[in-house]
């Protein structure tokens, strides 16, 4: 696919990639798929039943309830920071919390993989601001102009006298001095007589 391709000739597959990935841009999607998936395994161990033969391993203690709410509350809070950017932050901090918490409640924070899961998507969503928009049409270099550059007068590399960096100004063909100014103003200021040297 060229640059020149417009999108809506591009393939179902790629169209649905191209959305996917302009919904995900403008979120804390990677703080949220971590804090979600760091809530699985504090609410799946203790309720979790291993057969290893004829044995069966249950890990069911007195934390199940507590490790389900806790599971339950990141994997919601892992959806809000997908749905709702403005409780970033609140969902960022609740998950840390939450994260500690699971630790002392729930089978060392189920094994250690859901704490650091979901205590990185709690940072992740603490740390994220969303992005400037581009103006419409706007190429990177007029982005990167202040608005107070707006105003600014061009000059030329330069001037009609010789001058470089000089404002630009227009020239009078008769004359070849400024077209703003009587000719005989012209010639006077100009040390070159009216010649272009260079």
């Amino acid at each position: 696919m060229s640059a020149e391709t417009p999108v809506q000739s591009a393939g179902t597959f790629t169209r649905l990639r191209l959305r996917f990935r302009d919904w995900r841009g403008s979120r804390p999607f990677w703080a949220g798929l971590f804090t979600l998936l760091g809530g699985v395994p504090i609410a799946y161990f203790p309720y979790a039943t291993l057969k290893l033969g004829a044995m069966s391993l249950a890990m069911a203690t007195t934390g199940g309830a507590g490790s389900l709410i806790i599971g339950v509350l990141l994997v919601t809070l892992g959806l809000t920071m997908w749905f709702q950017q403005a409780t970033r932050v609140f969902a960022g901090v609740a998950s840390i919390v939450l994260a500690l918490v699971s630790l002392v409640v729930s089978n060392i924070g189920g094994f250690i993989v859901g704490f650091l899961l979901a205590l990185l998507g709690g940072a992740l969503a603490v740390s994220w601001a969303p992005g400037k928009p581009e103006a419409a049409g706007a190429g990177p270099r007029e982005a990167e102009q202040s608005p107070s550059d707006e105003g600014a007068v061009e000059t030329a590399p330069e001037s009609a006298v010789g001058e470089p960096g000089a404002p630009y100004q227009a020239q009078d063909p008769a004359t070849g001095g400024p077209a703003d100014r009587k000719p005989e103003a012209a010639w006077a200021d100009d040390p070159n007589g009216g010649y272009r040297v260079g």
